[in-house]
């Protein structure tokens, strides 16, 4: 595989794929997402299209020209933006047609079938990057109390459950009592309102039990981290082997200057 394809979304991780993609030696053709995919992405990729959410067959257009058989899937699309006037093309109308619910799970896997129909499989970047999945452990130099590890099986549990559900991946707890289910907001603004709610609290992000491994997995990162300083959140619990961690150096960094624990729980 020398040409890889990226399906980029927003956050870090597209960007952290393709300066890897560079330095492995890899030919990058990435599809990003206007209002979403960080700009400085086209620094780091051979061929960079853009395309407003919804143009799928814009998408499977440019990946086909390039000849591309593999790609990836790789950032956040803002849930909000389903409300925000998004004008599918005939492509794209199709897909949403045919979605009984409108959960994470359910978009992706469809893009992902329709994608395969055309000759272009979907792989986890983790292929290319299997260094970005945490190890069990805490991270930091502090670990957590007593009085939190109660906090944690429950947000382990309750997290694992609205992932079921197609819910979300995190939770925020305070004392046996969850304080904030991730929804519709994203991660960022659950740790936000649920430590607005319960200073000090812990947050738990989990793979859903029926997580497709190739895309949307649970990432965290130093905008994680610094968003629960912010916050006044005290401790981030992620499932071990199923997570994305970013700039691991850096996050940890953080984390150890604004006293927080970050760890890693493997789950059976």
């Amino acid at each position: 595989m020398n040409t890889l394809g990226l399906i980029a979304g927003g956050g870090s991780l597209p960007l952290e794929i393709a300066k890897e993609a560079g330095r492995i030696g890899l030919k990058l053709v990435v599809i990003a997402h206007e209002g979403e995919t960080d700009l400085e992405i086209s620094k780091h990729c051979q061929v960079c299209h853009w395309i407003k959410l919804g143009q799928f067959g814009r998408l499977i257009e440019h990946l086909k020209s390039h000849n591309i058989k593999q790609a990836i899937m790789a950032g956040s699309i803002r849930k909000r933006r389903m409300f925000e006037g998004v004008r599918p093309d005939l492509k794209g109308l199709g897909i949403m047609l045919r979605l009984k619910i409108f959960h994470d799970d359910a978009i992706l896997r469809a893009v992902s079938e329709e994608l395969e129909k055309e000759g272009i499989q979907i792989i986890s970047c983790t292929q290319i990057m299997p260094s970005l999945l945490v190890e069990e452990g805490v991270f930091t130099k502090k670990g957590p109390k007593r009085s939190q590890e109660e906090d944690i099986s429950l947000g382990l549990m309750v997290a694992k459950e609205i992932g079921r559900l197609d819910i979300g991946q995190t939770v925020v707890v305070k004392d046996r009592v969850v304080v904030a289910v991730e929804a519709l907001e994203g991660t960022d603004e659950t740790i936000k309102r649920g430590a607005s709610l319960a200073p000090n609290a812990v947050v738990v992000k989990v793979a859903k039990p029926q997580q497709d491994l190739r895309f949307d997995l649970p990432t965290i990162g130093p905008r994680t981290v610094q968003v629960m300083a912010e916050s006044k959140a005290a401790l981030l619990c992620v499932e071990a082997g199923k997570t994305i961690l970013l700039d691991k150096k850096e996050t940890i960094s953080l984390a150890n200057r604004f006293g927080l624990v970050v760890m890693a729980r493997r789950l059976v």
